[in-house]
């Protein structure tokens, strides 16, 4: 991800020296991360972040520098905790219908879990950026394109291993099961049940052509 380089109006005053910060980073991040997610990342206020988090905010501007790079830190931490794994499970695994099949079944559990925010924050937390955060809104997009680029390319090692059709259309069911993923999220933040995410998921398996004949 980028650097992100927040307007002047939002640029603060350097850290000051002192004794090490006493909270724990990844709580406080997640802490955040339930703020930004309930708020959107415009209308949560420094205040309900430093509630949240048990700090004050010379400590916030202190460890994360504003709130745009809170996000952007408390957005990094809620994909390392809760989707690397199933990205990488997706790229692992040899069969590419399962690996599919797999994927879109733990989405739904991670996307209903009480541990996380119901709802992808990635999706969620791009609804009304302000302009003058362009950065914020282009780092989420980026994060987006990152996982139909993903699908694009477990898709691709299919058709090469011919688990997949030689003319199977690559970029239209990535970005079928892209927007599948993305309208999952929606639904859950909706208040949608695991069961009927498993639905959702089913129905993306339902997407892959059958295997190609050897």
């Amino acid at each position: 991800m980028q650097p992100f380089d927040p307007p002047a109006a939002d640029r603060l005053v350097p850290r000051a020296k002192g004794r090490p910060r006493a909270f724990d980073r990844g709580a406080a991040l997640e802490k955040a991360l339930g703020v930004f997610w309930q708020k959107g990342f415009a209308p949560a206020s420094i205040a309900e972040l430093c509630a949240a988090m048990g700090i004050n905010p010379p400590s916030l501007y202190g460890a994360f520098g504003n709130k745009a790079q809170l996000f952007l830190e408390a957005v990094d931490h809620y994909e390392r905790v809760f989707w690397d794994e199933t990205w990488d499970a997706m790229d692992i695994e040899p069969d590419v219908h399962l690996a599919i099949t797999a994927f879109f079944a733990e989405a739904a559990a991670i996307l209903t879990t009480p541990e996380a925010p119901c709802g992808c924050v990635v999706v969620l937390g791009a609804i009304n950026v302000p302009a003058e955060f362009q950065s914020v809104a282009d780092a989420l997009k980026a994060l987006r394109e990152e996982g139909r680029s993903l699908f694009i390319a477990r898709l691709r090692r299919g058709v090469a291993e011919r688990q997949l059709p030689a003319d199977t259309n690559l970029e239209a069911i990535a970005n079928t099961l892209h927007t599948l993923l993305q309208g999952m999220s929606i639904e859950a933040s909706d208040g949608a049940s695991r069961a009927q995410l498993d639905q959702v998921a089913e129905c993306a398996r339902a997407l892959m052509p059958a295997p190609q004949s050897r």
